[in-house]
């Protein structure tokens, strides 16, 4: 899959610009705050619906504008692609695709894949686990349809049922309706259990030699699932929890709670590893992506790279550059060294500066 072009319309800084994308390596460079990581925010928007921000909608709209357009043409296997989202600030979301509106996100899956990497997600290891989560979400939201239906209703029910927990305490009459939400909830956590469990497993397979070869051969890398409850105990710990629930006025069980486990040595590297382990690893995580996001959709995804090769060290930045050698990638920087010192082609250049984006190759 490639990009061809995007453009920006009352974007975050960006009153207009168009922009046509190189099949290769497209850097954006410039100062700090100037809207370089606008850009791939609004790419990945557009291709996901999500912000990598985790922004609201209204937040990026230009400051005194009441909508924002972005519209995103792609090929994916020689198949021409046009998405066109509309952001409003007191309404939901308008998204078409090639002129024929869709209403939901789920939609968007199979027309490409995004993998965005930011400075952020190099602490992903060491931050808490609703991180980690968001991890799982939006890769597997972006392979699988069934994924994200599933998702969306769990989230749906777990909202609905913390509501409920909070009223017993005022009607305890309404104990009895907690049955309809766990037959529910159990349903829709055990699928996301499920498809969470073989994403962990196959990331496994792929993740251990791009980690092996970053730590020299000294190191081996491996990922656990932490699942909070298990597939075939759901429902009877969801039930057995539900005392606890009512007086604590929160839902205890499910896959909202799960996180991933990070070993070397069978040493968890969360909480004992040191800094240039747990960078290692995360950057071994995105490699690891972008190979079975190739794996399973049988497509090439485009990178997104947000000022991430400052971060780095020269072996890490000669390691990553030669694993996105072959990759549509859009990334930011404030200057062009990196790249030149590590010999690495760059084959379209823009220079942004206050909204304004100008090329130079």
């Amino acid at each position: 899959m490639r990009i061809e072009t995007i453009k920006l319309e009352n974007y975050r800084n960006y009153e207009s610009l168009e922009l046509e994308l190189d099949p290769g390596t497209n850097l954006f460079y410039g100062d700090n705050a100037q809207g370089k990581t606008n850009i791939l925010e609004s790419v990945y928007l557009c291709g996901t619906t999500k912000s990598h921000r985790g922004s609201k909608d209204r937040e990026m709209i230009r400051f005194g504008q009441e909508e924002a357009h972005i519209r995103m043409e792609t090929v994916r296997k020689e198949i021409p692609c046009r998405v066109d989202m509309h952001l409003k600030k007191n309404r939901a979301k308008g998204i078409a695709v090639n002129g024929v509106p869709i209403h939901k996100a789920s939609e968007l899956i199979g027309l490409g894949n995004f993998v965005f990497f930011s400075p952020e997600d190099l602490n992903i290891i060491k931050n808490g686990p609703s991180e980690r989560r968001r991890f799982l979400d939006m890769e597997l939201c972006q392979l699988s349809r069934v994924y994200v239906h599933n998702l969306i209703n769990y989230n749906r029910v777990l909202m609905q049922r913390n509501r409920l927990l909070k009223d017993i305490s005022f009607h305890p009459e309404y104990r009895d309706t907690l049955d309809i939400w766990d037959e529910q909830m159990a349903s829709y956590g055990i699928s996301l259990i499920r498809s969470r469990d073989d994403f962990i497993r196959e990331l496994n397979g792929i993740i251990f030699p791009i980690h092996e070869r970053l730590s020299g051969g000294r190191e081996e890398l491996t990922l656990l699932y932490e699942k909070n409850v298990s597939e075939q105990d759901f429902r009877e710990q969801l039930a057995g929890s539900r005392e606890k629930d009512i007086r604590m006025r929160v839902t205890h069980i499910g896959p909202h709670r799960d996180d991933i486990l990070f070993q070397i040595g069978g040493v968890d590297i969360r909480r004992f590893g040191s800094q240039g382990q747990q960078r290692t690893a995360a950057l071994s995580l995105k490699l690891a992506e972008i190979d079975l996001v190739r794996e399973k959709s049988k497509d090439t995804p485009v990178l997104l790279l947000d000022d991430v090769l400052s971060e780095l060290d020269a072996n890490r930045q000669r390691y990553l550059l030669e694993s996105i050698s072959r990759i549509q990638t859009l990334l930011t920087g404030t200057g062009i060294e990196e790249f030149v010192e590590n010999r690495f082609p760059i084959h379209r250049l823009f220079y942004v500066e206050a909204g304004k984006v100008t090329r130079q190759k």
